[in-house]
């Protein structure tokens, strides 16, 4: 394995309510990125992350299981987390030593009470996160009764960075608001083709990307005031403004897919990449000298001493 700095971590919790998909999302990104030589299933019993007896027999995460994927010279740490109230303890210590979240929320079911409680606690650790709406596939997903649900349940608007391209049956791939094209996935490994976007989709895509475009800008003045004056950012500008969204708390971007069928798992990691912060840009945190109640700062730098998170005990 290559070696990291700190600027190439991303350490993220996987969080949301039971069944939605969060152990299932983990080992598609596994499988995906290369992590993984074949695709770990919770419904047979072969999920990497679920490898407890227990878990096997139930099918549920009953305690965090950690693993990590490399990407683009970056390494992600992922924490799986339970789903299952029963288990909610461990959710939370898995939230307290990330960076990040990434909540998980069922295309069908939309916003559930367990994802109020997780977010909640990302909330109380001062977390940025954002939103993957899995199931895509299945009948009666609706993406923007989803998305609507993360704003009246838990009162923040979600901005898609991502639509989805078709639905239920015909859910094929994703439509990327940023570059104006269709991403058309028809490998089984989780790759796509770039294609033009449909043009029965262009007027609710060009609404939705006006939409992402003006959260983009509230979250920047100097992006605001070029908005207002020409009516439209670079796709640099884009991303540049997206980031520093997500950092400054102020955005919330939201993606989509099926881990199942591994659909929506590249652009998924690109985004955690982009959007989500480094131990360095979370910054210092404060701990306990063992054995004293002395309060110590430490930075997350290779020249600090070592300094780590217990948060989970086997």
């Amino acid at each position: 394995m290559a070696k990291y700095d700190s600027n190439s971590l991303r350490n993220v919790a996987i969080v949301g309510h039971g069944s939605t998909g969060k152990t299932s999302l983990c080992e598609s990104l596994l499988y995906v990125s290369g992590k993984t030589d074949r695709l770990g299933r919770v419904d047979d019993g072969t999920s990497s992350m679920d490898f407890e007896p227990e878990e096997q027999k139930r099918r549920i995460s009953i305690s965090a299981a950690l693993s990590f994927i490399e990407w683009e010279k970056h390494k992600i740490n992922l924490i799986d987390t339970p789903g299952d109230a029963n288990f909610a303890m461990d959710t939370r210590s898995g939230l307290r030593v990330v960076d990040a979240a990434l909540v998980v929320i069922d295309a069908v079911g939309g916003v559930e009470f367990q994802t109020e409680k997780v977010w909640e606690s990302a909330d109380e650790f001062g977390l940025n996160r954002m939103i993957f709406i899995n199931k895509m596939d299945r009948e009666r997903a609706d993406f923007a009764g989803a998305i609507e649900s993360v704003k009246s349940t838990l009162g923040r608007k979600a901005t898609p960075i991502y639509l989805p391209l078709g639905a239920e049956d015909s859910f094929r791939g994703l439509i990327d608001l940023i570059n104006m094209k269709a991403l058309v996935f028809d490998d089984p490994k989780g790759k796509f083709k770039s294609e033009n976007v449909p043009a029965e989709m262009m007027e609710q895509v060009r609404k939705a990307r006006e939409s992402m475009v003006e959260d983009i800008a509230e979250c920047d003045d100097a992006l605001m005031d070029k908005y207002l004056e020409s009516g439209e950012l670079t796709i640099e500008e884009l991303y540049k403004g997206l980031r520093k969204g997500v950092l400054s708390g102020g955005l919330v971007p939201a993606t989509c897919g099926s881990a199942a069928k591994n659909i929506g798992m590249i652009p998924l990691m690109d985004m955690i990449i982009r959007c989500l912060p480094s131990p360095v840009e979370r910054g210092a945190v404060t701990g306990k000298v063992p054995g004293t109640d002395k309060e110590v700062k430490r930075m997350p730098d290779e020249k600090e001493p070592f300094s780590g998170f217990v948060f989970k005990t086997i």
